[in-house]
């Protein structure tokens, strides 16, 4: 290996060819990176790639970009996110594709809502006081702030994209095209108005959707009541009272029967004894599920007990509420319940009894739906804002739920009053059998963390089943099959286990609920007969003409013209008499909203789509149950099939310890935090190492191991940009002409490449980082360019030095490119500091072509062979480092044994002294003396360590022979040629 200083009496060091860059080894990253952004902006590189892309006829690619909600600065999961999609983009770009990226913004919706309403409640003002459009614009004028503030952090990351044009779902022509679509649901049928139990929060006013919802452990009132025996022709019954269990005592006032199995084994059992002051008495008698019924009686601090009988036939049976009788009902309960047996009934828990309050309970809902009862079974207890209607017995006014948490109760902080008050009447009038308190995951409301409550109102659906006669049934005649179908034959799930995900949740979702009893979003644009019923044909007003009326409105004036004064009379001027019809004020879901981008985003800009359908939606696995599932239901009934080609799903962010982030704790990363210490490019570069299909970990310790890896890559770059700094094209060498290393670096060039592209194309970011990586640092820092740097420094014009030289220059071309996409900041950095020039950019440039000539199998697995015995001389040397018998491999001259002639006659054909960087090797076929280093995973190869003979050349340090035989000074003849 060369000197990196001069002999003691002869001064070489001018004569050497050392590396000349001024590349910094410290990057810098949060200083620099802000100058970068400014120049791409300048040069718009973004601009230059749309108008390259239209000049060379380029395929297009479209990532569509699934809105962000405009509330907040960005957290981790976000940066996550948005740079994993600027990788796709990045890479699709520079495989040859016109990539494009329209980043966009979810913008109405209750979370802004609830912000403005916070604002109003800190100054006493009240929602309802105010005009609605004054609270629309003012919804408004807080997401225009929040989108700012986020494109801008958004920016810092190096996210490139169209950011002088986004889309937002609150722009006018977003709103006019969110209500078209809408109306198209009205115009083919699937729209209907239904009164079914919902999720409701009590806190929020709303309705809400699957995806709105996140599951907590949560502490409630489990409660065993007894329903008496009313009515039967069943002896052993007679006198009995059959039990159920519940865990939401508040739906007791809203029975309206008990159901049981056909399946299920019962007995009429007998208390023989009981403490003085249980609800539960000697010689009363049940009714439960024998497999239960030991479990229920404990709950009740009952031991002893009988089984008289089995239950036997017990339908005809009807059972009277627990509350019936009661002095001041006012006949509330005093009904019949029904009983009778239903399929959904188990014993796995409970009592084998499930009492049926069907306006708070789907199951029970559609049970008694189907059965044609649901008129009788429909009850009305409970108000939008969670409390019991103001004239129901005992119970008026009292709160399921609390307003605001009461940060004291730290077992169920959001408890109201209802549920006390029911279990008071309960023991007040005999009709408890024991209760509890049990901890279980129950859902609530991701924005106001309060649990929700199943609620009968009446809501807007679209219908997933109903045949559809639109001529777009390709895929299936209904809304369900054409997303089931999509599912497995229009899309590709990266990971696969995405696509089971939704196909189960399309497989048996309920219909859709649209509708949201809020403000600040886009109208329900439809009108209703007055005195006519949902079920009437002529319910809903439906017209062509008036919806191309509502989005031409719309187009001009958003979706705030919807409550303007007249409007209802001036959009149906000559449609319809305006007195005839009722205005729906409720907004649609936001879910639809963004479900509906495909159609204003895709279909509608120039930089979208022909056919309006995107390459790849990318998003967390939670959009499973959000926008993949909002925009595959909505396309389905307005496209007929889905509004993707590619899911991409990325999992949740997680601390070092593989907790979950909370404030709270205190354990969250802040994007900002990272790039003001590290930079963009190390917070990009976390997320091209893990695996994002699963759930990742970032912390301190993480980043640093992160940014330990970058500055190994960072050196690399560095080594190539100094060795190449006056490399011309009358220093190039053709492949053919090269010696068998450099054949050898070009073979691993070619494996590199397609790894590259491939893993790009899967969207297998840390793939693409791995192959890199350990090609620059395992194939080239640690062998290639350590072997090389010899030639490179002392040699003169020789074929090594001019090879290796255009080996460098092609790994330059191929390693900055590959990490491009991943590594947007620095890579630039690299590829002006070779190529300055203004306008250049490394992200105006594509991927280089890799000939596949340079794939050679032979050579490779010589080469596997030869470093092989490499790896055995260089462990051995190493012992000797070690034990300071060397200061250098340079004063050896090892004896290699080897066993197999073959691999001898290899090693005779490749300079392998210069390849262990030795001043010389010998071979011997005989056999290894005693004590000979070997590595017992390298069978054959043994290792005797000589010293070098001859005088050290002070130019390149070895040990040689001919040292001070030449015309120059203390040099040996390798040197005095370069010397000339």
């Amino acid at each position: 290996m060369c000197a990196d200083t001069p002999s003691e009496t002869i001064d070489y060091k001018s004569t050497l060819n050392l590396p000349q860059t001024d590349f910094p080894m410290r990057a810098g990253l949060p200083k620099r990176e802000p100058g970068w952004l400014e120049r791409w902006a300048q040069i718009g590189v973004y601009d230059q790639l749309r108008a390259k892309g239209k000049a060379d006829g380029r395929t297009p690619f479209t990532l569509h970009d699934g809105p962000p909600y405009a509330n907040g600065n960005l957290h981790i999961g976000h940066a996550l996110n948005k740079t994993i999609k600027d990788i796709i983009v990045r890479s699709h770009q520079m495989m040859g594709h016109d990539a494009r990226y329209v980043p966009g913004w979810d913008c109405h919706g209750l979370p802004i809502e609830w912000k403005i309403e916070e604002q109003y409640r800190q100054k006493g003002k009240n929602k309802d006081d105010v005009p609605v459009v004054d609270f629309r614009q003012e919804c408004r004028k807080f997401a225009e702030g929040w989108v700012d503030i986020q494109r801008e952090e958004f920016k810092r990351l190096g996210i490139q994209g169209n950011w002088e044009d986004p889309y937002l779902t609150m722009n006018y022509h977003a709103e006019a095209v969110i209500a078209e679509e809408f109306t198209k649901f009205l115009m083919n049928g699937t729209l209907y108005q239904g009164s079914k139990p919902v999720m409701w929060s009590p806190v929020e006013k709303t309705a809400l959707a699957e995806a709105e919802i996140e599951y907590q452990d949560k502490e409630s009132f489990a409660i065993w009541v007894k329903f008496p025996v009313r009515d039967t022709d069943n002896e052993a019954l007679k006198g009995a009272s059959v039990v159920i269990w519940t865990t939401t005592p508040w739906t007791i006032p809203s029975n309206k029967a008990v159901v049981y199995s056909d399946t299920i084994s019962y007995g009429v059992y007998e208390v023989n004894a009981a403490p003085e002051d249980n609800w539960v008495r000697t010689g009363e008698r049940y009714v439960l599920a024998d497999a239960l019924a030991e479990a229920v009686f404990a709950k009740a601090r009952i031991d002893d007990f009988t089984r008289l009988s089995d239950a036997g036939d017990m339908s005809g049976t009807s059972l009277s509420h627990p509350l019936a009788g009661t002095e001041g009902s006012g006949g509330e309960w005093d009904t019949p319940r029904d009983f009778r047996a239903a399929p959904f009934v188990t014993d796995g828990e409970g009592t084998g009894f499930v009492h049926c309050a069907p306006s708070h309970g789907m199951d029970e809902f559609e049970f008694y739906r189907d059965l044609g009862m649901l008129e009788t079974m429909i009850t009305y207890n409970v108000m939008e804002d969670g409390r019991f209607r103001d004239d129901l017995p005992f119970f008026g006014g009292k709160a399921i739920l609390r307003e605001k948490a009461n940060k004291k109760n730290k077992n169920n902080p959001w408890e109201g009053d209802a549920n006390t008050a029911v279990m008071a009447k309960l023991t007040e009038e005999d009709g408890l059998f024991a209760r509890g308190v049990i901890k279980h995951s129950y859902p609530h409301s991701w924005r106001s963390k309060a649990p929700i409550v199943y609620r009968n109102t009446p809501q807007w659906f679209a219908s997933v089943d109903k045949k559809l006669d639109d001529g777009m049934g390709q895929y299936g005649d209904s809304i369900r099959e054409r997303a089931l179908r999509s599912i497995d034959e229009l899309v590709a799930w990266t990971p696969q286990t995405g696509r089971n995900r939704l196909h189960s949740m399309i497989e048996s979702r309920p219909d859709w609920v649209l509708s949201r009893q809020r403000a600040w979003g886009v109208p329900l644009t439809c009108f209703t007969k007055k005195g006519s019923l949902p079920t009437d044909a002529d319910f809903l007003l439906r017209s062509e003409e008036l919806n191309a009326r509502i989005k031409a409105e719309f187009e001009v004036h958003g979706a705030d013209i919807w409550y303007a004064d007249g409007f209802k009379a001036r959009i149906l001027d000559g449609i319809a008499d305006p007195d005839d019809y009722d205005q729906v004020f409720d907004v649609l879901d936001v879910w639809f909203d963004s479900g509906c981008t495909h159609a204003f985003v895709l279909r509608d800009r120039e930089d979208g789509t022909e056919d309006g359908i995107a390459d790849v939606y990318m998003e967390g696995t939670d959009q499973h149950r959000g926008w993949f599932h909002s925009s595959l239901l909505q396309a389905s009934a307005t496209k007929g099939r889905a509004p993707y080609k590619n899911v991409v799903t990325h999992g949740f962010t997680l601390d070092e310890k593989g907790m979950k982030m909370s404030k709270s704790i205190g354990n969250t990363v802040v994007p900002e935090t990272i790039v003001k210490q590290y930079g963009a490019d190390i917070l990009r570069l976390w997320v091209a190492q893990t695996d994002y299909t699963s759930d990742q970990r970032i912390g301190p310790e993480i980043l640093k191991g992160t940014a330990d890896s970058y500055r190994r890559l960072r050196n690399t770059m560095r080594y190539m940009l100094g060795s190449l700094a006056d490399f011309s094209e009358s220093d190039r060498v053709e492949p053919a002409d090269m010696p068998e290393l450099e054949q050898w670096v070009l073979h691993r060039v070619q494996e590199v490449d397609n790894a590259v592209q491939k893993g790009y194309r899967a969207f297998d970011f840390s793939g693409v980082w791995q192959a890199v990586f350990t090609f620059a640092t395992v194939d080239l820092s640690a062998f290639y360019f350590d072997v090389r740097k010899d030639a490179l420094y002392c040699d003169g014009d020789t074929l090594n030095r001019r090879a290796a030289r255009t080996v460098l220059d092609l790994l330059f071309h191929r390693i900055t490119k590959w990490l491009a996409p991943i590594l947007v900041f620095t890579m630039e950095e690299v590829w002006l500091e070779r190529f300055p020039a203004e306008g250049n950019s490394i992200h105006l440039e594509d991927f280089v072509s890799t000939p596949s000539a340079w794939k050679n199998d032979a050579l490779a697995a010589k080469w596997a062979s030869v470093r092989q015995v490499r790896r055995v001389v260089t462990a051995a040397l190493e012992i000797q480092r070690t034990e300071k018998v060397i200061g250098a491999s340079l004063e050896a001259a090892p004896v290699v044994y080897l066993r197999d002639e073959t691999t001898v006659e290899a090693l005779k054909t490749v300079s392998f002294d210069d390849l262990c960087i030795t001043s010389g090797v010998t071979f011997s076929t005989d056999a290894a003396p005693e004590g000979a280093f070997t590595l017992a995973e390298v069978d054959g190869v043994a290792v005797v360590f000589e010293k070098a003979s001859g005088e050290k050349c002070q130019r390149c340090w070895k040990i040689l022979p001919d040292v001070g035989t030449h015309s120059h000074d203390g040099v040996c003849g390798r040197c005095d040629a370069a010397l000339g």
